[in-house]
């Protein structure tokens, strides 16, 4: 629509808004008038819409100007809108009316056929507006945009007669002018954009993602171990309804979208298993690095990340008593170490009359956490090798062998009992002796040595590791790791009496000046015995000879030198592959002559390969049954006196 003067309706109010005063108004008018009809010439045409008010006001008069007092200032591109700002004041009240519908009706409708691109909002009516302005030309809005900071600035004294009304008008019709623009209704050509949705409510805090990989698995395990941290249920998030047995979530089994990696129970610390992997698994394939190996790398990874087992070696001269020790917690479960070790080795000599009821208490001492993989005997001497319970696996058959070091080989008193088997791609060998007793009897011990490592034919059937650095006249080079523990009978070379005197000296810890005098020590030194073998540092009292019941060395009328018989010497194939931890003894057992002596180490372990013989999880089930429930019995035993103490502390009073 224009204007009888040929400018549009919407050109004059720009720029008469721009001007200051009436009079400047009517003049205005005039002289664009007068310009209007110049540049129409003889064909009448009008002029270009959205001519800029720059050029309009270069064709009023020089007084004219100097009347409007307008100020020169420096020229400047104009301010670039605020589109954000602009928006969110008029983006408040839409808002709220889409979260008001998205909550009575579908966001799908059945009538729509339109495309997803802007379908929602052109099937919505336009938000309210509070200053909604006239439809107009793009390039009038424009024009209008750029000329409102240079009237602004134009005018000084528009301030005093311009009132605020006239600001408000244009804050309000920029507002609208970039409202539309925002929603896709400024230009016709442009394309539509969707405006932010909000949830109908708050989500609920993400916690804990029970699909990510980070969380290998929840932990719900029993009582004894305590110590793991157990989240409630209600901090996994929502348990998700898309499994098909309604029976899964109410037992605790979290699950969500992701099929692959959701179901993780909550009654497992086990890695979970793909079921592609167990597919192509294979056990036999005899391969060091394959995915599947039961032996390889990445088994061993899962169990030892590190690589590094604990390992416990004990030995005891039980002197054949009949009469065990009430408690054997002290010595298997030290309180030193924080942790339980993964393998139990238990030598004994001069064993107690009864094995059985031995073996029955080392597996109620350890619990149901240890299985016993292996025990052997030769005569007294005893050997159980226990192992947790989730390592079975990983190990090969069990080979032992005995010797007898006695001219008589009926008598079997004296001699070595050895048991050997391999530990993912590590050969253990564990050998228990008792050698000749005498204080001056070393030659004989050296033989007893010898005899030994040439006599027990150890592997069998199961392969070298390393048949490369094996020899055939010593047993001891042809494992990986081997441990030699028992009653060696080396003795002090000391009189009673300076020994006593050192043990008064040094009442502790300190004795470094008994062992200058022991027999072992030397003849290790020289090379005589136990070649390629090492020994922890001692620091605990002799371990032998005690008072049976009692904290005194030997007050009978033979007077025996204390010594230390009783040892624990390791060697190993590869440098710094055992590392002891730990050497001690344990005095609080008393039942015989000799204390129990033990060592704590940590041994590597590396992959083997899967074409050796298995042991296949084999390990005595009636033992272990048999011990749980002793330790089952004697837990309730237990309670059971702790409540009558409790009952009887009561007194009544009449």
């Amino acid at each position: 629509m224009s204007t009888p003067n040929g400018f549009p309706q919407h050109s004059r109010v720009c720029l008469t808004r721009s001007m200051e005063g009436g009079a400047v108004q009517d003049l205005q008018a005039k002289k664009a008038g007068k310009a209007a009809k110049k540049d129409a010439g003889g064909d009448g045409a009008p002029r270009k819409i959205g001519t800029p008010i720059s050029e309009t006001l270069k064709l009023l008069p020089e007084e004219l100007k100097a009347n409007m007092k307008i100020k020169s200032i420096t020229p400047r591109p104009p301010r670039k809108p605020r589109l954000e700002r602009a928006a969110s004041l008029d983006e408040k009240s839409w808002r709220k009316w889409r979260r008001f519908r998205t909550s009575q009706e579908s966001l799908t409708d059945p009538n729509e056929t339109s495309s997803s691109n802007g379908s929602l909002q052109e099937a919505s009516p336009s938000p309210p507006s509070r200053g909604r302005a006239s439809p107009c030309n793009p390039c009038c809005q424009q024009d209008s945009l750029h000329s409102s900071p240079d009237a602004l600035e134009a005018s000084p004294g528009g301030k005093s007669r311009a009132g605020a009304s006239d600001l408000g008008k244009r804050a309000s019709e920029i507002s609208s002018a970039f409202g539309g623009l925002l929603r896709g209704k400024a230009f016709a050509g442009g394309k539509p954009r969707l405006s932010q949705i909000m949830p109908a409510r708050p989500l609920p805090p993400v916690e804990l993602n029970v699909a990510s990989h980070s969380l290998r698995t929840a932990n719900r395990i029993d009582s004894d171990c305590l110590d793991y941290r157990h989240y409630p249920q209600h901090k996994f998030g929502r348990v998700s309804s898309s499994l098909s047995d309604s029976r899964l979530q109410g037992n605790g089994t979290l699950s969500d979208s992701c099929s692959t990696d959701s179901m993780k129970s909550t009654f497992s610390v086990l890695t979970p298993i793909r079921a592609k992997d167990v597919r192509s698994r294979s056990y036999l394939e005899g391969s060091l690095l394959a995915s599947g190996a039961l032996m390889g790398a990445e088994e061993l990874s899962r169990y030892f990340p590190n690589r590094n087992m604990g390992i416990f070696v004990a030995t005891w001269n039980m002197q054949g008593q009949k009469e065990l020790p009430a408690n054997l917690d002290d010595f298997l479960l030290p309180t030193d170490p924080d942790f339980a070790q993964d393998m139990y080795v238990i030598g004994v000599q001069e064993g107690c009359p009864d094995r059985r009821e031995w073996e029955i208490r080392l597996q109620e001492t350890l619990g149901p956490h240890y299985v016993l993989l292996h025990s052997a005997a030769h005569g007294v001497l005893y050997m159980s090798v226990f192992i947790r319970r989730d390592l079975i696996w990983f190990c090969s058959e069990v080979e032992y062998a005995t010797v007898t070091t006695r001219i008589v080989s009926q008598i079997k008193t004296k001699g070595a009992l050895a048991i050997s088997f391999t530990f993912f791609g590590t050969s253990f060998l564990f050998i228990t002796s008792h050698f000749t007793s005498g204080d001056s009897k070393v030659n004989e011990r050296k033989l007893d040595y010898n005899k030994t490592i040439q006599a027990l034919t150890l592997p069998k059937n199961v392969p070298d590791t390393n048949p490369y650095r094996s020899s055939s006249s010593d047993v001891t080079t042809r494992f990986d790791e081997v441990f030699w523990f028992g009653d060696f009978n080396f003795r002090l070379n000391k009189d009673r009496e300076t020994v006593d005197s050192i043990l008064n000296q040094n009442p502790d810890t300190d004795v470094s000046k008994l062992l200058v005098y022991d027999q072992l020590t030397s003849e290790m030194s020289r090379g005589s015995i136990f070649k390629g073998f090492q020994e922890a540092d001692i620091h605990f009292r002799p371990s032998y000879k005690f008072d049976i019941g009692k904290d005194s060395y030997d007050t009978t009328s033979k007077q025996r030198t204390p010594s230390y018989t009783d040892r624990v010497v390791f060697r190993s194939r590869y440098k710094d592959d055992i590392q002891a931890v730990k050497y001690s003894s344990c005095p609080v057992i008393k039942t015989s002559d000799h204390r129990p002596v033990f060592a704590l180490f940590r041994v590597r372990v590396r992959p083997g390969r899967d074409n050796i013989p298995l042991a296949a999880g084999l390990f005595d089930r009636d033992l272990y049954l048999i011990g749980i429930r002793r330790r089952a019995t004697r837990e309730l035993l237990k309670r059971r006196e702790q409540k009558d103490q409790r009952s009887s502390s009561i007194c009544s009073i009449s």
